[in-house]
């Protein structure tokens, strides 16, 4: 298993290393959006075979609901790649310029990260938006997806190497680990130092905290995505009702659902029932501290401690009353997890306080913490959010997969 490994992680460096240019690399997308267009039927053949075994195992119904293709699905993988197309290469682009008073001129230039393993679980376009956005940013990448979606990953790795295969690139700028062996993971985190530039992990808790004990190499990536939405003492009624709904339920297994809603004091009595029975009509349990239990006229469950410190990926949210805008930032950083808050408010200084004292990798005013997303943000697509405090931070698309180093030009100068 580990000579294997051995094998397909010197094979990305030796990939990486045969540079390519961007005309080429846009030749490629295209070729592979064509193939999978071309291949649809074998796709949602072998689609259908992971949601068969997804059923047998009685996976959670909104795991199988991610991991489920359809024509709609795969015209949206399309469309992403196509997006990756129109933007602009980010490699070899001259960030700064200057000149020193000795006549030395140096540029910052923006380089490849390297060899880039993924390990993910679900969603099969994250193997198309994956390798479409390592490979346009000059990176090789290794695939490790979950088990439950090993068919369909399978046939679209495949799809993107014979598109590289056909354009004249080496194959392995992309590699899927074709096994479902979980020993391969921990492997290729704690034994591939030397190969691997960068991990990143694209899941759940249990995935992040395993790449967070075993990898040698750094890794960007978030462990939870606890996100809040603060309405306050001068928030719309109506924008506040919508912007929350859609906020917490429009998709309730994605990082970027709110999971908390905070109410300024001032507007509780006022806007408590119809906010939140909005929500409890369309299905959403209600976790309220005393106050909101109060004033709420539905059924509510006294909310703890632990329910602010929970991402529930489902259709139930939190919901506490504080004193200020101060009170919401201090409860937003204490039990956040640096992903994606917002703030609901007609008042622009407010709301500009409120963005700059988070400690959120995204602030958002007046809008759904749901457009926490590569996509939304224009980036084509995304590798998953970040929430280190070290760059790069929040979505990280094509401009995110790049380095960058100096180039210093001169002519004959010597430091004295």
């Amino acid at each position: 298993m580990s000579l294997n490994l051995e094998k397909i992680v010197k094979n990305s460096r030796i990939a990486f290393e045969s540079k390519i240019d961007s005309i080429k690399k846009d030749r490629v997308l295209k070729k592979f959006a064509n193939l999978l267009l071309s291949n649809k039927k074998k796709i949602l053949k072998e689609n259908h075979k992971d949601i068969k075994f997804a059923n047998k195992k009685k996976l959670n119904e909104n795991l199988i609901k991610r991991l489920e293709l359809d024509d709609r699905k795969i015209n949206g993988i399309i469309n992403s790649i196509n997006q990756i197309i129109k933007i602009k290469d980010p490699t070899n682009k001259i960030l700064e310029k200057w000149k020193r008073p000795n006549k030395l001129v140096i540029k910052k230039v923006t380089v490849p990260i390297g060899v880039i393993a993924v390990i993910y679980e679900s969603r099969p376009n994250v193997t198309s938006d994956v390798a479409s956005l390592c490979f346009k940013s000059g990176n090789a990448v290794i695939l490790r997806g979950g088990s439950e979606a090993f068919n369909t990953n399978k046939i679209i790795s495949n799809l993107f190497r014979k598109s590289l295969m056909v354009c004249g690139v080496d194959q392995n700028y992309v590699q899927f680990i074709d096994t479902k062996n979980r020993k391969i993971v921990d492997n290729l985190l704690s034994k591939m130092k030397g190969y691997i530039d960068l991990v990143i992990p694209r899941g759940g808790k249990s995935l992040v905290k395993k790449v967070d004990e075993l990898s040698t190499v750094p890794y960007i990536g978030h462990l939870e995505g606890i996100c809040h939405t603060f309405i306050d003492k001068k928030a719309k009624l109506k924008m506040a009702i919508n912007v929350l709904e859609n906020a917490k339920l429009r998709n309730t297994s994605i990082c970027g659902a709110t999971e908390t809603v905070l109410f300024h004091k001032n507007i509780a009595k006022k806007f408590i029932n119809p906010v939140l029975k909005n929500l409890q009509k369309k299905g959403c349990n209600i976790y309220g501290d005393k106050s909101v239990k109060k004033i709420f006229k539905g059924k509510a469950i006294l909310a703890s401690n632990k329910n602010w410190s929970t991402e529930y990926l489902s259709s139930n949210i939190s919901a506490k009353i504080v004193r200020d805008v101060n009170e919401a930032i201090k409860h937003i950083n204490q039990f956040g997890t640096m992903h994606t808050d917002a703030i609901i408010t007609a008042d622009k200084k407010t709301a500009n306080f409120f963005l700059k004292n988070i400690k959120s990798s995204i602030g958002i005013h007046n809008s759904s913490t749901q457009f926490a997303d590569g996509g939304e943000f224009g980036f084509g697509a995304e590798v998953g959010i970040s929430t280190n405090n070290l760059p790069p931070r929040g979505p990280v698309g094509l401009g995110q997969l790049v380095s960058y180093k100096y180039e210093v030009y001169g002519n004959g100068q010597i430091r004295k």
